[in-house]
């Protein structure tokens, strides 16, 4: 899939470096109970690819137009966790620094939504962050998604001692404004 700056695909052998980078990262993964080893990361590649295969959509890699550059993910995924609201098929992102501020979490998710829409056809599409993560909280609203604060949880897989342990929840449904 294609938007105006962005190829949204399967991941390729050579994205798994690039992706332990990110996820290694400390300021990325700020809001995620750690950082990953190079053989985690790997790992969450291979599960996301047997994703695609079960469900027919995934986390897609990003990647930018004209370049090639890999910078993180965008897409799908269905989350079976316990929660008060799974299963859910949630949109996620997960972008390299030097990609942050350049609107490609919100280009690449639009086109997830629609995705999930008009080809899954799903009814809603949910999203969460751990509370304190602002900018994801940002994306999440400028895509037109709500938050009801009696849908916040902790999530469970997430340590108890975590500060990233208390989640909120945001919610979409089809026909619902896309805002800019």
């Amino acid at each position: 899939m294609e938007t105006e700056r962005l190829i949204l695909r399967r991941w390729r052998e050579e994205d798994k470096l690039p992706f332990a980078a990110l996820n290694a990262d400390p300021e990325v993964m700020r809001h995620f109970p750690s950082v990953m080893t190079r053989g985690e990361s790997d790992e969450l590649v291979d599960r996301i690819e047997r994703a695609f295969d079960k469900h027919g959509y995934g986390l897609w890699a990003l990647e930018v137009r004209g370049t090639g550059e890999f910078i993180g993910f965008t897409g799908l995924i269905l989350q079976t966790f316990e929660a008060h609201f799974t299963p859910a098929v949630e949109i996620g992102w997960r972008l390299a620094r030097p990609a942050w501020g350049h609107g490609y979490a919100i280009e690449a998710a639009r086109k997830a939504l629609a995705y999930g829409f008009e080809e899954v056809g799903l009814d809603e599409i949910v999203s969460m962050t751990a509370v304190g993560n602002t900018r994801s909280r940002s994306v999440m609203e400028r895509l037109g998604m709500t938050r009801d604060p009696a849908d916040d949880f902790e999530h469970v897989r997430v340590p108890l001692d975590s500060p990233q342990r208390s989640h909120v929840l945001y919610r979409i449904r089809p026909g619902q404004a896309l805002s800019s």
